[in-house]
C-alpha cells in the first residue's frame, strides 16, 4: 500500500470519529451549511500551509469537507461525504468525474437554493459549478405527477430573457421515489459565449399546456474561475490506420480539459469516431472522456479535468477508429427490390417496411458487435430529387443491426440515394502520443 493511500485511510479514521461527534450535535441545517462553506473557503486560502485541527462544535462540521479531494482516490471516503447535509445527491451524480470533485474541493460550488412551486409541485436549483467552458446545474424536483411518462423540456435563458447559444444535456426524470423527490443535473457546454451574469432555468411539461412550467432565476458568480483558463500547445500529428490526425492544443479548465483535434483533409477515410480515447498520467490513472464520436474535419474532445492535480506526464491513448473509405460513403437503395449499390462491403440491407407515412430501413453491419455508435445517413433524396430526413435511428450492438426511419419516406419515388453520416465499423489500431502538461 502506498504512503498516499495510508494517509487517506488514517484521515478517514479520524474523520469517522469526528462524524460521530457531529451527528450528535444539534446544529441547524443552515448553520451547518454556512460553517461548511466557511471551512472550504478557509482551506482554499491556506492550502499550502500545515493543516490544523479545530475541535469546536461548528468547525467539526466544517472540517469534514476540507478533504473532498480524497474522493477521487477513495470510494469509501466518497460514501462518507455523501452522508453530509445537502451533499449526498451531488456526490452520487459526479463521483465518477475526478475533475468536478476536485473543483468542489476548491470552493467552486455555488449555492443557489431558488425554488418555484405551484400546484403542489416544485423545482429547485440547488447549486451550480461553472467556468468559461462548462456549467453543471444541480436541481431537485418534488411532487411532479408521473414525470417518467410525459417528460420535460428545459430552456436556459440569459439576463435578457434570450435562449443561451449553448449545447446541454439532461436525463428524463426517472420514476419518483417513495419520497416523491427526484435529483439530477444539467450539463452545459459554452462554445459561442461565456456564462451569463444571471441565469434562468425553465422546466416545461412536455405535451401539456404552456402554463405547466417552473421557472427560477439566479445570479452566476463568474469571478470564482476568472483567469483560470490554461492553453497548452500540442501541435503533434499521429497516424492511425494510415489516417493522419492532428492534435492542435489542450485547453485546461477547472471543470474539464478540452483537446482540439483535426483530421487531415487528404485522408482516404472519413473518420466518425476514435475508439477508447483517454488520457493516462504517470500513475496509470485514466482521465475519461464522454465524447465517443468526433465527426467532420475534427472537433473538440472533452476529458475530466486535472487542473488541481497536475500530472507530471500525460499520454493520449486509443484503440482505433470508426471510419469508412470516402469513395464508399454514398449508397443507393431500391426499397421494393432490396437491391443496394455502393457502401462498405460490411453493410447489408435487410428489408424495408412502411409505417404510416414513414419508411423503415433495416441493415446489418458485419464485425461491429458492441460498437458504441450506430448507422445513420444524411443528404437523402429519391430518384425525383425530393429530399428526406431521418426521423429516428436505432442501433442494436449485440446483434449488429441498425434500424433507420425516414420521415415521410413512404412517398419516395424510385431509388433512395444517401450518404453515410455515422457508421459502427471498428478499425483496431492502438496508438499513443505524449501530451505536454504545462503551457
Amino acid at each position: 500500500m502506498s504512503d498516499e493511500m495510508k494517509s487517506f485511510e488514517a484521515l478517514e479514521e479520524r474523520l469517522s470519529a469526528r462524524k460521530t461527534e457531529y451527528d450528535a450535535m444539534p446544529v441547524p441545517d443552515t448553520a451547518a451549511y454556512q460553517a461548511v462553506q466557511a471551512g472550504i473557503r478557509q482551506a482554499a486560502r491556506k492550502r499550502k500551509s500545515r493543516l490544523r485541527w479545530y475541535m469546536s462544535s461548528i468547525s467539526a462540521a466544517a472540517i469534514i469537507l476540507l478533504f473532498t479531494g480524497c474522493i477521487r482516490v477513495s470510494p469509501a471516503f466518497a460514501s462518507f461525504v455523501e452522508q453530509l447535509p445537502g451533499m449526498e445527491g451531488i456526490v452520487s451524480m459526479i463521483r465518477q468525474d475526478k475533475g468536478l470533485m476536485m473543483a468542489i474541493d476548491q470552493s467552486l460550488l455555488q449555492k443557489v437554493g431558488v425554488t418555484d412551486e405551484h400546484d403542489g409541485a416544485s423545482m429547485t436549483v440547488d447549486s451550480i459549478i461553472t467556468d468559461e467552458s462548462r456549467m453543471v446545474i444541480f436541481y431537485t424536483m418534488k411532487g411532479m405527477k408521473n414525470p417518467e411518462k410525459g417528460g420535460y423540456d428545459i430552456d436556459l435563458l440569459d439576463e435578457h430573457g434570450k435562449k443561451l447559444p449553448v449545447a446541454f444535456s439532461y436525463s428524463s426524470p426517472k420514476p419518483a421515489s417513495e419520497s416523491g423527490i427526484y435529483e439530477d443535473k444539467i450539463d452545459v457546454s459554452f462554445t459561442e459565449s461565456l456564462p451569463p451574469q444571471e441565469l434562468t432555468v425553465v422546466f416545461k411539461e412536455r405535451g401539456k399546456e404552456p402554463n405547466n412550467k417552473w421557472k427560477v432565476t439566479f445570479p452566476v458568480d463568474r469571478s470564482l474561475t476568472k483567469g483560470m483558463k490554461k492553453i497548452i500547445p500540442v501541435n503533434q500529428t499521429m497516424t492511425v490506420d494510415g489516417q493522419r490526425i492532428h492534435v492542435k492544443q489542450a485547453i485546461l479548465y477547472p471543470t474539464r480539459l478540452v483537446l482540439d483535434i483535426e483530421y487531415d483533409r487528404n485522408n482516404t477515410k472519413k473518420i466518425f469516431g476514435i475508439r477508447d480515447l483517454q488520457l493516462v498520467d504517470e500513475q496509470g490513472r485514466a482521465w475519461r472522456t464522454d465524447s465517443s464520436s468526433i465527426s467532420g474535419s475534427g472537433s473538440s474532445v472533452f476529458f475530466e479535468s486535472m487542473y488541481f492535480s497536475t500530472p507530471k506526464k500525460l499520454t493520449l491513448q486509443g484503440s482505433g477508429l470508426s471510419a469508412v473509405d470516402k469513395d464508399e460513403l454514398v449508397i443507393s437503395i431500391d426499397p421494393s427490390s432490396g437491391k443496394i449499390q455502393g457502401g462498405p462491403s460490411s453493410l447489408k440491407f435487410l428489408q424495408s417496411t412502411v409505417q404510416s407515412k414513414n419508411l423503415i430501413l433495416e441493415f446489418s453491419i458485419r464485425d461491429s458487435q458492441n460498437a458504441a455508435s450506430g448507422l445513420s445517413f444524411t443528404n437523402i433524396v429519391d430518384s425525383k430529387g425530393n429530399p428526406f430526413e431521418i426521423n429516428e435511428a436505432g442501433w442494436s450492438p449485440s446483434v449488429s443491426e441498425a434500424r433507420v426511419t425516414i420521415k415521410n419516406g413512404a412517398a419516395a419515388k424510385g431509388n433512395l440515394t444517401m450518404e453515410i453520416f455515422s457508421y459502427p465499423d471498428q478499425i483496431r489500431a492502438p496508438f499513443s502520443i505524449e501530451i505536454p502538461v504545462t503551457p
